[in-house]
């Protein structure tokens, strides 16, 4: 049996962080009430919100996830910032698998 992704509106993923900054439903009562399947899928959502990324709520399945805010939204010198924070984090995983690496080889 194959289980496919549920799709949530925009307006319902809204609906779900107003619920919830409202402090009146449980993420269980959220559940039935909208027919979410998940309550980490809130979670995820209010994270979104908190962190002030609520463009991600309007993106489709497997699309929420992008690089900073996108190309757009961010002047040149905060891309290559964070373009450098990502290549060295990149950099400090490649030394470390390296070392394991070498850890191997030494055996």
């Amino acid at each position: 049996m194959e289980k496919k992704k549920k799709f949530y509106t925009e307006e319902v993923k809204q609906e779900v962080i107003e619920m919830k900054l409202s402090k009146k439903y449980t993420n269980k009562q959220i559940m039935v009430k909208l027919v979410i399947r998940n309550k980490t899928q809130i979670k995820t959502w209010m994270r979104w919100y908190r962190q002030g990324a609520e463009h991600r709520l309007s993106k489709s399945i497997g699309k929420q996830y992008s690089f900073g805010k996108g190309p757009g939204e961010l002047s040149e010198i905060e891309q290559l910032k964070r373009k450098v924070k990502h290549l060295e984090i990149k950099n400090d995983i490649l030394k470390k698998y390296q070392e394991i690496e070498r850890s191997w080889h030494q055996k």
